[in-house]
């Protein structure tokens, strides 16, 4: 029988070293060891389960039907521990997926615990070692099934019967009442000595101890606490705890367009992705991730920062050489399956200004300028100053000719305006007469070059007539301020040209005229992202209502634990891209405290999480959001 799960099936769970994708069916179809970077031993995700996979899950029927999907599942509290529910006509049983906060082997346990009645369960493992490819040596060792292929090694402990049947490590069990059976995978390198088997109770309030006393350092007191923690969970589950690295997303290569080749690896560290992922933790309380990302940040690019790369290995690797492995035919036949970007070696002028605008953010909220730190950003500055002016591959990482992107200009912008700030506050030795220049230099030109005059908006790069929703940051990042008539006249047109029938937003048109604009083939999903720089745009130019309605929405495409990921399909209602995505969740958290701190009337302060506070919407008719209008209305 087919199996195609949506990408919203599934869960996270996860050791901040690496993740495993859990779907509603009890399939565990991703988990890539020892880290987020290494190759999968389960791929069933970009192929099928027979690519690697774990399943825990009632037994079929005798009809020959499958086991059927969970009846429900939550994260236990403020945590990664995953409970998942089945309801069957003998009784009812759950499985708690987890893997403990690492030390030692890293480990995927799953407990399963009898709730009423007895329920006949089924454990299928298939380890499949390098993306799918490798079919292990299974053999026992002392009582424990082993699974062997080159340098890996995956242990299996538990307190049933195993039996290995043509490469699956199978277990055939019953639950009562009050019982419970616990599995634990470990993985070790194969010519190391067998991990320590462990306490799978113990372990379990470890793992739910951790993230609770976790989520309770969260500052964030408003109305959307609930998702806000979650989106904060899971982008503390994406970042790799021994360097301090976090990814864009856990997963690679799931499809911007099913059946399309829109399908990238995004388990590295994108300089963006983590500042600005950074600036919302940096929000909600969290100054010991920002100290240990300013510490990657000098490792990865302290030696060399004229040859800034947008990228890095969540270690701080250089080499993200891009490959396709041919044998997976990609989630829903989405080929080719990507490991690897090549986009590391593209110049995206805007990667200054997020890293330094982070810089001052985590300086604000007391995390002191060192000695090191202020060279670094000094020579950051001394190379944007001779560079600003080239032309890039911008935000969206195009694959086409390079062009002067708006966005990458007025991200140029915010790192000379940061800067200036800094050098003001004592915490940097600047000359602030040339950088003062600079900046009015560089606002004069963005304001001439990139703006629409008959269109009244921003367009996506010089001399262009795209529109790129990243325009939507510039009142976010005090370019200018909200009720400027070209900020009212860039959202307006955002709103009529790139919104959706429902509401979301795209990045910038990929269909009809402006097919191969960005130099790839296919389209794309809306841009969860996106979508929250709308409705904080909406919310800066006082449109609080229409960005309150918009928000709700956004919140209601979460998957039933909360999850995000990169894009979503208006038309067949799912998500789309890598997941969860650090972007979506970023954006989610940024939002929420906008509008709080908005509606309660508070006065925040410019840059990329404390914003200006809005004034009187300009003069003249606006356009209400297409999206708005059809779903609230």
């Amino acid at each position: 029988m087919n199996r195609f799960p949506r990408i919203e099936q599934y869960g996270l769970i996860g050791d901040m070293q690496t993740s495993a994708h859990v779907c509603d069916d009890g399939s565990i179809d991703w988990l890539c060891l020892p880290r987020f970077d290494s190759s999968a031993v389960f791929a069933g995700l970009l192929g099928t389960q027979e690519h690697g996979s774990w399943q825990i899950a009632p037994a079929p029927p005798t009809d020959g039907s499958d086991g059927g999907a969970v009846a429900e599942r939550r994260y236990l509290g403020d945590s990664l521990v995953l409970e998942s529910g089945w309801r069957t006509l003998t009784g009812s049983v759950r499985v708690l997926d987890f893997m403990p906060p690492r030390d030692g082997a890293p480990q995927v346990i799953r407990i399963v615990e009898g709730v009423t009645g007895e329920v006949p369960m089924v454990s299928a493992l298939r380890p499949r070692p390098g993306y799918g490819r490798v079919s292990p040596w299974i053999h026992e060792v002392g009582g424990r099934m082993v699974a062997e292929a080159g340098a890996d090694a995956l242990w299996l402990d538990t307190g049933v019967q195993q039996v290995e049947k043509d490469g699956v490590i199978v277990s055939a069990f019953a639950v009562a009442a009050g019982q419970s059976v616990a599995f634990v995978l470990s993985w070790c390198p194969s010519h190391a000595a067998a991990p320590v088997v462990p306490d799978p109770e113990a372990a379990l309030a470890e793992t739910l101890a951790f993230w609770q006393d976790w989520a309770k350092e969260c500052t964030y007191d408003g109305p959307f606490r609930e998702p806000v923690v979650r989106s904060l969970i899971a982008l503390k589950a994406m970042t790799y705890a021994p360097s301090g690295g976090i990814v864009a997303a856990p997963t690679t290569s799931l499809p911007e367009e099913i059946g399309g080749g829109r399908n990238w690896d995004y388990r590295f560290t994108w300089l963006r992705d983590a500042s600005t992922t950074l600036a919302a933790l940096l929000g909600a309380g969290y100054r010991q991730e920002a100290q240990a990302w300013r510490e990657w940040l000098l490792r990865a690019v302290a030696g060399d920062p004229e040859d800034l790369q947008i990228m890095y290995g969540i270690t701080g690797e250089r080499d993200l050489r891009e490959d396709v492995l041919s044998w997976l035919p990609g989630y829903e036949g989405s080929a080719p399956v990507r490991v690897g970007n090549g986009a590391a070696d593209q110049l995206q002028l805007d990667v200054y200004g997020e890293v330094i605008e982070t810089l001052y953010l985590a300086h604000q909220n007391g995390v002191a300028h060192c000695a090191d730190t202020a060279v670094l950003h000094q020579k950051l500055i001394e190379h944007l100053v001779q560079r600003w002016q080239e032309p890039d591959e911008g935000i969206w990482e195009i694959r086409g000719a390079r062009r002067h992107f708006v966005h990458s200009k007025v991200m140029a912008w915010v790192a000379i305006d940061r800067t200036i700030r800094l050098a003001e506050a004592g915490a940097l030795d600047m000359n602030l007469d040339t950088l003062v220049e600079l900046r009015e230099t560089i606002h004069r030109e963005v304001c001439t070059q990139g703006f629409d005059s008959e269109r009244n908006t921003f367009t996506q790069s010089y001399g262009s007539q795209e529109l790129d929703a990243a325009t939507l940051l510039i009142p976010r990042v005090g370019f200018l301020p909200p009720d400027d008539p070209r900020v009212i006249g860039t959202v307006d047109a955002v709103c009529r040209e790139l919104s959706t029938p429902d509401g979301l937003v795209r990045r910038y048109p990929t269909i009809g005229n402006h097919a191969g604009v960005d130099g790839l083939k296919g389209d794309e999903g809306a841009f969860i992202l996106c979508s929250f720089w709308l409705v904080d745009a909406l919310a800066l130019t006082g449109r609080l209502d229409e960005a309150h309605a918009l928000f709700e929405r956004l919140l209601a495409l979460r998957n039933d634990l909360g999850l995000l990921a990169e894009e979503y399909d208006p038309v067949e209602q799912r998500q789309l891209g890598n997941f969860p995505q650090a972007f979506s969740h970023m954006g989610l958290i940024q939002s929420a405290r906008l509008l709080h701190l908005l509606s309660t009337q508070s006065s925040p302060h410019g840059g990329a999480v404390a914003v200006p506070a809005p004034r009187s919407p300009s003069r003249g008719p606006r356009q209400t959001c297409k999206a708005l209008t059809s779903q609230h209305a």
